[in-house]
C-alpha cells in the first residue's frame, strides 16, 4: 500500500470541544517492522490526524515528539485520539494516541505555531558536500533480516555501513525518498522518511538483534521552496552516546536545495 493511501484518513468523530477519534483504521503487512507497524508510518498517521483538526495552514509544525509505548499489530484495527490541550493566539498543542485492543502503542505531541515579525534572524548555515545518488544503494531484501517496509524507501548510503556488519562507527551519511513517490511532499511524509533508515548502533555488530526507538523528537524548520515526491532529501545522523543497552542519536535533514529543514533525536534500544 502507498504511503498517501495510508495517510487518507476519513472524518473522525467529535467526543466533545477538545477530543476527536478517527476509528477503524489498520496498517497491512507491507509496512512491518518487525512485530510492529514501522514506527515512522505510525507516527506520520499519528500527525496527519492531528493536522486534520488543527486545520489551519497557517500555523506551522515546530516540533513533533513521539514515545512508542508498545507494538502496533499490522491488520488490527485501531484508533486515533487527537486531544486539544490549548490553541493560543500564537501556539497550538495537540496530543494523538494510537489505541489497540485498549492500549495506546503510540503517543505524540505537536507543536504547532504562527510565523511572527522579529528583530532576531539567525540563518541556518549547515549544509552537507555529498554528492546526489543516481538510484537507491542500501539493503537487499533478505527474508527474516530485512523488515518489510523497506521496500517503500530508496535508501543511499554515502557513509556508514549495513546493520550486523561489524563496523567501527555508528553513523549514515546518505539520501532518501519513497519509492512509489507521492506527488507532493508535505511534513507527514518527512516524519516517514526520516524514520527509515536502521538505527545507527546496529552497523557496529556482527549477527543480528532487534532494535527500537522508545522516543523521537523533530524539530522543523520550513524553508519556502516546494520539493517533489522524487526530490531525494540528505540524512545525516551521529551516535551522541550509546551504553547499558542504549543509544541516543541525532540527525539532520536537508532537501534538494541544501536547506536543513529538520532537526531528529531519537533513544533506541538494541537487545544484543
Amino acid at each position: 500500500m502507498f504511503v498517501d493511501d495510508l495517510l487518507n484518513l476519513s472524518q473522525p468523530s467529535v467526543l466533545n470541544d477538545t477530543v476527536s477519534e478517527f476509528t477503524a483504521l489498520t496498517i497491512p503487512k507491507d509496512w512491518s517492522q518487525g512485530r510492529t507497524a514501522f514506527g515512522g508510518i505510525s507516527a506520520a498517521i499519528v500527525y496527519t490526524a492531528i493536522k486534520q483538526m488543527v486545520n489551519d495552514d497557517t500555523r506551522l509544525l515546530r516540533s513533533f515528539t513521539t514515545n512508542f509505548v508498545g507494538p502496533l499489530a499490522l491488520d488490527t484495527e485501531f484508533t486515533v485520539r487527537v486531544t486539544k490541550l490549548r490553541a493560543g493566539k500564537n501556539v497550538s498543542q495537540y496530543t494523538g494516541e494510537v489505541i489497540q485492543n485498549g492500549h495506546v502503542c503510540v503517543f505524540s505531541q505537536a507543536c504547532f505555531a504562527l510565523a511572527r515579525k522579529s528583530k532576531i534572524a539567525v540563518e541556518n548555515s549547515q549544509r552537507h558536500s555529498m554528492p546526489a545518488p543516481t538510484k537507491a544503494k542500501f539493503i537487499p531484501q533478505i527474508p527474516k533480516i530485512t523488515p518489510k517496509f523497506i521496500q517503500h524507501f530508496d535508501l543511499s548510503i554515502d557513509q556508514g555501513g549495513i546493520p550486523f556488519t561489524g563496523k567501527k562507527t555508528a553513523s549514515y551519511h546518505g539520501y532518501m525518498r519513497f519509492s512509489n513517490p507521492p506527488e507532493k511532499i508535505h511534513d507527514a511524509h518527512v516524519i516517514a522518511l526520516i524514520d527509515a533508515w536502521p538505527p545507527t548502533l546496529l552497523q557496529m555488530l556482527r549477527w543480528p538483534a532487534p532494535a527500537s526507538t522508545g522516543s523521537w523528537n523533530i524539530e522543523f524548520i520550513h524553508p519556502h521552496r516546494e520539493v517533489s515526491g522524487e526530490d531525494w532529501f540528505a540524512y545525516q545522523a551521529h551516535t551522541r552516546q550509546a551504553a547499558d543497552g542504549y543509544g541516543h542519536v541525532e540527525a539532520t535533514i536537508w532537501d534538494k536545495y541544501n536547506q536543513v529543514i529538520a532537526l531528529s533525536r531519537q533513544t533506541v534500544a538494541v537487545f544484543d
